[in-house]
């Protein structure tokens, strides 16, 4: 685990947030990292600090005085049957439509990890086995072409290789068990795999902004476009890999 990564997790251990697993791997870094190791010992003093009672403050009775003399002195009358009727309905009727709310919500969150984790797991497989392309060329207009009838989407194929990120090839691949496409290019010595496939708009809701996610170990830049997905996933830095997304997302805008 790298400084960039616990950096990221520390606040998480601290809150008892963690599973064993990533606990296990901040505490073993730290414990090798002086500097991590006392950006910890930072934190927790600082939360032992604010949890300190004397920083609690407790209005004077005074206030509370002051603020029953400027409420009304004259009773309130009592509601009627109907209206206690007409508000416990009310109240009834909200209270689904938030809970159906928070359905949706978490189902949407558990969509995105298990898409998330196929993207890393397709990725894997891409470095692990013989089949990180199908179709090998550093030419953009012979990888677009191979995927037409493999997919019901025509994806975008964009050479970047000027702006440092070098296009090798193409492969058909599946995503949340829907075939979806990997372009492949390559920064120095490390692969970023492309997927992109077509998304539901009912389970993905409006175009969604770029963000990185990071998912066991691996950087994925990701974000919608009109019908499409994109994940780009590589194991360099998230800085770059926000450029290679940024790069590719303003050669789409330009047509290029």
């Amino acid at each position: 685990m790298t400084c960039e990564e616990t950096r990221e997790l520390v606040h998480a251990l601290i809150d008892g947030e963690l599973d064993a697993g990533h606990a296990s791997e901040v505490e073993t870094h730290v414990a090798s990292c002086p500097r991590c190791a006392a950006q910890l010992r930072d934190y927790r003093v600082m939360r032992q600090a604010l949890a300190a009672p004397a920083l609690r403050h407790q209005a004077p009775a005074a206030l509370r005085k002051r603020i029953e003399g400027t409420l009304p002195s004259h009773p309130a009358v009592a509601p009627s049957r109907r209206s206690m009727l007409k508000g416990l309905a009310m109240g009834s009727v909200l209270s689904g439509a938030l809970a159906a709310s928070l359905v949706v919500v978490v189902m949407r969150k558990e969509e995105d990890q298990r898409i998330l984790g196929d993207v890393v797991s397709a990725h894997l497989r891409s470095l692990q086995g013989d089949h990180l392309i199908d179709v090998q060329s550093t030419e953009q207009h012979t990888v677009k072409p191979w995927f037409n009838g493999r997919l019901d989407v025509a994806p975008p194929v964009i050479d970047l290789t000027a702006q440092g990120f070098t296009l090798i090839g193409g492969r058909l691949d599946y995503i949340d068990g829907r075939p979806a496409a990997a372009i492949v290019y390559k920064r120095r010595a490390h692969v970023i795999n492309l997927f992109v496939a077509q998304v539901i708009a009912q389970v993905t809701g409006p175009e969604r902004r770029a963000a990185v996610e990071q998912v066991q170990g691996f950087n994925i830049w990701r974000w919608t476009r009109s019908d499409l997905g994109f994940w780009a996933v590589s194991d360099i830095n998230s800085e770059e890999l926000q450029e290679f997304g940024e790069k590719f997302e303003a050669a789409l805008r330009s047509g290029s």
